[in-house]
């Protein structure tokens, strides 16, 4: 969606996975983790270039609550500096990691230094081109 970022920010977008179902004669629903077992691909790709600041980490945050009031990290691409973040970028979040086992994903991208321009687009993709 092209977000612009030129502070710490929020994804303005979450996915929201659902409640779990509770099986017939069961005493509790069932666990989740979609980044277990099947690679669920995960696209964050610079679609303005960067521009001022050091750097951008994207990091993946999964919670039992919209709000976000008690995030947890699951993933992270590290901090990339912003001389790499030049459009078409794609940072390095290929798959969404286990550990994402709660209701609400969102990403959050973690600005250092004070950047003038630079967005991001990101989403659950098919696949993730990859030969260039």
């Amino acid at each position: 969606n092209a977000q612009a970022l030129t502070a710490t920010a929020n994804s303005t977008n979450y996915l929201d996975l659902q409640a779990t179902a509770t099986p017939a004669m069961s005493p509790a629903a069932l666990k989740r983790d979609i980044g277990g077992g099947i690679d669920v691909p995960l696209l964050a790709q610079v679609v303005a270039d960067f521009a001022g600041g050091t750097s951008v980490e994207v990091q993946i945050q999964v919670d039992d609550n919209s709000a976000f009031s008690s995030p947890k990290t699951v993933g992270s691409s590290g901090a990339i500096v912003v001389a790499k973040l030049k459009a078409g970028y794609k940072f390095p979040l290929p798959i969404i990691p286990f550990g994402a086992d709660e209701r609400y994903m969102r990403l959050r991208y973690v600005v250092v230094g004070t950047p003038t321009a630079g967005a991001v687009t990101a989403g659950i993709v098919p696949g993730i081109q990859t030969n260039g």
